[in-house]
């Protein structure tokens, strides 16, 4: 399943830059169209990361909301860092093991027509993995981006981005997904392109 392979690579993209951030890091604000939280730090980014990973494996067995009910934890973070461990490490353990745990339940033997609950409707097990791969992947690049790590998604997460996305970009942007295109130098590479295509690349930032 092409999906399968489109969400491991933009897991394993974003958890690389997740990995590399530092506890100093973590408390820098936020862009506040990444998330519902006020006034958010990159700490709440990986926050809702963390329930992003934590949610894939009852999503896959085709659980809703209302099943998992009190099955799921309401605050991942915890209440606070083992006296011996830095919060930023602590985060980031946690969010290391969420992502092993929904690795290994992506790697299942999945029917890609399966219909799963989101919270924005039902779709088939294929698209749910689209759409959280989406969102993996543009997050890698955008807080890597925003802390000045040295960072490029992988030639296979951008071909697979390319061959599963572009063609129904149009759809995506209809539904919020991503800006307005935004122009990039001639001869750019591909991922540059996909970035331009997206609306998340700026110049500015390019050029750093």
């Amino acid at each position: 399943m092409k999906q399968r392979e489109l969400f491991l690579q933009a897991d394993a993209a974003l958890r690389s830059v997740i990995d590399r951030l530092t506890p100093e890091q973590l408390e820098l604000p936020a862009p506040a169209e990444w998330t519902r939280v006020a006034n958010p730090l990159l700490r709440d980014i990986v926050a809702d990361h963390m329930r992003d990973e934590a949610w894939v494996p009852a999503v896959l067995a085709g659980r809703t909301i209302e099943e998992v009910g009190k099955d799921f934890p309401t605050n991942l973070l915890g209440d606070e860092a083992p006296s011996d461990d830095p919060l930023g490490d602590y985060l980031i353990h946690k969010y290391d093991r969420l992502n092993d745990i929904a690795t290994a339940a992506v790697r299942e033997d999945l029917d890609p027509e399966r219909m799963v609950h989101l919270s924005y409707g039902d779709y088939p097990l294929r698209e749910y993995l689209q759409h959280v791969s989406c969102y993996r992947a543009f997050a890698s690049w955008s807080i890597a981006r925003l802390v000045g790590l040295d960072f490029e998604m992988s030639t296979e997460l951008v071909d697979l981005l390319w061959e599963q996305i572009v063609p129904e970009i149009d759809g995506w942007r209809a539904m919020g997904v991503f800006g307005p295109p935004v122009e990039v130098p001639a001869g750019a590479d591909r991922e540059t392109q996909l970035l331009g295509l997206t609306g998340f690349w700026t110049p500015s930032r390019a050029t750093d």
